[in-house]
């Protein structure tokens, strides 16, 4: 079994807030956070698939496909997003780095047809990332 990551970047806003909890439960548990205005992130993706080389091509998933999967389905949609406001995805979810990681899991999983998805790290600073590899 042959892992291979590729990278990409990508810029977003969001704010953390859940309607069910107070104002005060609000400002609380997600502090600057619960800006309604929002704030920024310089995102890095890392996407990890997994394979046997094809003894023909001698490539797990040609590198030009991932891309063009990475850019169709995460980049073109969530960059320079506002992402509670402009991405369905969290239209009834908190865009927390977590989750961030699990929708672009789900947007990725049934778009890959010749390598396995194995892990989607986010990070959302160069020490803080989340690794997300799937439903147990």
């Amino acid at each position: 079994m042959v892992y291979l990551t590729r990278k990409a970047e990508f810029s977003a806003s969001h704010y953390y807030h859940n309607p069910e909890f107070t104002p005060e439960e609000n400002q609380r548990i997600f502090g600057k956070c619960n800006n309604p205005h929002g704030h920024g992130h310089n995102y890095t993706l890392e996407v990890t698939v997994k394979g046997k080389v094809d003894q023909r091509s001698g490539f797990v998933v040609d590198l030009k496909e991932l891309k063009e999967i990475m850019n169709r389905e995460v980049i073109d949609a969530m960059d320079h997003r506002f992402l509670n406001k402009e991405v369905a995805d969290f239209k009834d979810r908190i865009p927390t780095t977590e989750n961030l990681a699990i929708s672009i899991w789900l947007r990725l999983k049934s778009k890959l047809n010749l390598a396995e998805l194995h892990r989607v790290r986010v990070y959302e600073t160069p020490d803080l990332f989340v690794d997300y590899y799937g439903e147990a």
